[in-house]
């Protein structure tokens, strides 16, 4: 039999979120573990084979619990042609920055193969975002002693995912940073606020409630578990974290006094995200298309090429409407200084 591992269990009830693309390192998803809460690492845009060395890399630095987040593979949406004029669209950035641009292909992030993964390693948590896990992946979760949690946005997403066997619903409000976790990926993110989402979650379910989105201060977290979670995510409050991967570019954005506002926008990956307002977003947000990962896989060469030009106009800084309470220092200290 396994020691399960449940919210209840932790000193502090703050989750640190899986933030893809370089934010979530190991050394990060320690320290949030270390002071009480529990660590992520992104399991998204990276291959099986990295994903289990980042978690024996985090294991060697906390003996607290830690949980991995997997993106649920994506149908592909948008056509050949919505690809192609797309492209079109950027090719005028790509001559700018001097890079081709890629070649979208379809992609289902080495899903099968992270299972195994996570399986085999058994962190304590395992997380989902854009859809939920089937039930043969949630009893296989399950039958290692891993606790299962699905991201959603409505009670609908919530009762597939429950359906299916996930054991703990993260409910993601609309301020949050990054990708929304909608399951229907050409849905409009609903713009209920967070805490009618938890109260109604709460409500409808006997599984433990996780709030996510704009909780960047002492009472933001308090307001979200007042409204009924048994403990919150956080991820913009983790950007400027000495452990954090985030790049030199994203940090420095962050605390720019040129950057006032965050949009939802699917101009860098063809799915809805929130970010700082930059210039790419205004220029190609009317034209972006509705397919991910294959628009990523367009645009990749560009935010590349912008972040070594040290450009923040030209790449994707997922960031929540809460940037501005985002501090330096350690994760630990950040993490418990939010629980209160």
């Amino acid at each position: 039999m396994f020691d399960r591992f449940a919210l209840g269990d932790l000193s502090v009830r703050v989750l640190g979120a899986p933030m893809a693309g370089g934010p979530s390192t190991p050394a990060l998803a320690a320290a949030v573990s270390n002071g009480g809460g529990l660590g992520f690492l992104a399991g998204g845009l990276v291959s099986a084979e990295e994903l289990a060395d980042s978690i024996l890399a985090a294991r060697r630095l906390t003996s607290g619990p830690l949980g991995v987040n997997l993106f649920v593979p994506q149908p592909r949406v948008a056509t050949t042609d919505e690809l192609a004029a797309f492209a079109t669209a950027l090719e005028d950035d790509a001559e700018y920055y001097g890079v081709a641009l890629g070649e979208p292909r379809d992609d289902d992030d080495e899903y099968a193969a992270k299972l195994d993964v996570v399986c085999d390693l058994r962190p304590e948590v395992v997380s989902f975002t854009f859809g939920s896990p089937g039930e043969v992946a949630c009893q296989r979760l399950s039958d290692a002693g891993i606790l299962s949690l699905a991201t959603v946005t409505t009670v609908r997403e919530a009762l597939i995912a429950v359906s299916f066997g996930v054991t703990t619903v993260v409910a993601q409000g609309p301020d949050a940073g990054g990708h929304r976790a909608t399951f229907d990926p050409i849905a409009t993110p609903p713009a209920d606020p967070l805490d009618d989402l938890v109260s109604a979650l709460a409500a409808c379910f006997d599984c433990p409630v996780v709030a996510s989105g704009g909780l960047g201060t002492p009472a933001a977290v308090r307001r979200a578990r007042d409204a009924g979670a048994a403990a919150v995510q956080i991820g913009t409050a983790l950007l400027l974290a000495d452990e954090a991967g985030t790049n030199p570019v994203h940090r420095a954005a962050v605390r720019d006094p040129q950057f006032t506002e965050t949009v939802v926008t699917r101009a860098f990956t063809g799915r809805p995200a929130r970010a700082l307002r930059n210039r790419f977003i205004d220029k190609h947000e009317a034209h972006a298309v509705c397919g991910f990962p294959h628009a990523a896989m367009i645009t990749a060469p560009i935010q590349s090429a912008a972040v070594k030009l040290g450009d923040p106009h030209g790449v994707g800084m997922w960031t929540g409407v809460s940037f501005r309470n985002a501090r330096t220092g350690s994760a630990t200290d950040i993490v418990q200084e939010l629980a209160g």
